[in-house]
């Protein structure tokens, strides 16, 4: 099994941070993503969305999507740490906040991203207006996070889940478009910080 991989980028520290909470270790390959190495016919017969990052399993077999594999890989090593939730409710709770920080606060923090700094502007359309509209989109999801963590200790309740990672990871992307968490919002402050000295994220961010 093998994980490829662009490491900082955010949906591979997405699935790096879950492989250390569940304590999985998996080998990984770097893929050069700038260079333009998932834009190869090679790379997109094992991913089909093109992207990373994606697991190749032993026989062969292709996951990406990043939720996608990390649902494979809680369930191919169970543990008692459910980061997916432990009852329907919890289930259906953590579904639910990942899925609004994905659409509401990864999509548009990606998007502002993408279209205001052209990174990939030799392989995709980079429109200014979009990416301005994308940052305020996201600005404005950041009210919502922060009234729902003034109501639980995580974002899905009081157990810490994947969609806390997925937030983690969107705080920590919006600095890259100017976007900063301020005293205006101390209970996304207090959670930001109570992740962050989790012995899991520490662990990953030293790699």
């Amino acid at each position: 099994m093998k994980l490829h991989e662009f490491a900082p980028a955010p949906n591979a520290r997405r699935v790096r941070l879950f492989l250390a909470e569940k304590k999985i270790d998996i080998p990984s390959v770097h893929v050069d993503i700038r260079g333009g190495e998932n834009l190869t016919d090679k790379f997109k017969a094992m991913s089909p969305n093109g992207r990373i990052p994606f697991l190749e399993l032993d026989d062969g077999t292709t996951i990406c999507e990043s939720i996608a594999i990390c649902r494979y890989l809680d369930a191919a090593f169970p543990t008692d740490h459910n980061l997916f939730g432990s009852t329907p409710t919890e289930i259906g709770q953590v579904e639910m906040w990942n899925r609004i920080v994905e659409l509401q606060g990864l999509f548009t923090a990606f998007q502002a991203f993408r279209n205001l700094t052209g990174i990939y502007s030799d392989r995709e359309r980079c429109i200014k207006a979009w990416g301005e509209e994308s940052k305020l989109r996201n600005i404005e999801f950041l009210p919502v996070l922060e009234e729902r963590l003034t109501q639980s200790t995580y974002l899905a309740g009081e157990h810490f889940s994947v969609a806390d990672i997925s937030a983690y990871i969107m705080v920590d992307f919006i600095k890259n478009i100017d976007i900063h968490i301020d005293d205006s919002m101390p209970s996304i402050q207090r959670w930001y910080e109570q992740v962050s000295q989790r012995e899991a994220f520490i662990e990953a961010q030293s790699k």
